[in-house]
């Protein structure tokens, strides 16, 4: 990028300066999950100057979708979300060089998968899988990549209870809750969130009277978390917010199952 900075980012350099518009465009992302938050948090990526971005998503578009991710219309259901996500991060940046696969990651493979991509300046998880966002924070943890991990929005409805902190200081997020004690027993300390102290509402049961297994979902809050994600990564990686490499290792609290 030279001094000539195309006009969709003046608003940006106003507040970023050519070295933060630069330190983006420089910078590599990679975000897991394109669901409500992850497609949201894409976008923001793009529209916000980064000049790399890594994708990762297995599922294609549902009609179900529609009420909260950037990737879903009538006219793309049925088709890759990585592929919706590219055409429109193309849309908005034709020059950011975008990396879109349609992987279904796993915890004995994510280390494995993730290591033939180009190594990523931040990860973003935007997963839905216990087993997946634990197995991807031990791999950042290991391979000193900084990491920053969603907790979700489903369930909630007020978005001023969003917030950032390590997983050890989360509280009324049940996610978070299964996260933490896993991250004691595998000894993973100080793995960045964004969670939401909101307490959950009652969920509704189903006539076996177990809990309904599909969450409840707003069409504003995961498009919200994403956005903070975003926020999140554009302030550090332009300079104007320092941060620490996170996950770190510590010993193990718990033992852990088999």
């Amino acid at each position: 990028m030279t001094n000539q900075f195309p006009e969709r980012l003046s608003r940006l350099r106003l507040l970023l300066k050519d070295e933060g518009l630069i330190n983006l465009n420089n910078a590599t992302v990679m975000v897991l999950g394109l669901g409500g938050v992850g497609s949201s948090c894409v976008t923001a990526l793009a529209r916000g100057g980064v000049g790399n971005l890594i994708i990762l998503d297995r599922d294609t578009v549902e009609e179900s979708n529609i009420n909260r991710q950037m990737v879903a219309f009538y006219s793309t259901i049925g088709r890759v979300k990585v592929d919706v996500m590219t055409e429109l991060i193309k849309d908005i940046n034709p020059n950011c060089n975008v990396i879109g696969r349609q992987e279904f990651l796993t915890k004995e493979t994510i280390g494995q998968a993730l290591s033939q991509y180009p190594r990523p300046d931040y990860i973003i998880d935007c997963i839905d899988t216990v087993s997946q966002k634990l197995a991807l924070a031990q791999w950042c943890m290991e391979e000193n990549i900084p990491l920053l991990s969603s907790m979700g929005a489903a369930n909630k409805l007020d978005p001023t209870h969003f917030k950032f902190d390590y997983i050890e200081k989360t509280k009324y997020c049940p996610l978070s809750k299964v996260i933490r004690t896993e991250c004691r027993r595998r000894g993973i300390k100080n793995l960045e969130v964004l969670y939401s102290d909101e307490m959950p509402p009652q969920l509704q049961t189903q006539s076996g009277g177990s809990k309904a297994q599909t969450l409840g979902s707003m069409s504003y809050m995961p498009p919200i978390a994403g956005q903070m994600l975003a926020g999140k990564i554009i302030l550090r990686l332009s300079g104007l917010e320092k941060f620490k490499v996170t996950p770190v290792a510590t010993k193990p609290k718990l033992k852990q199952h088999k």
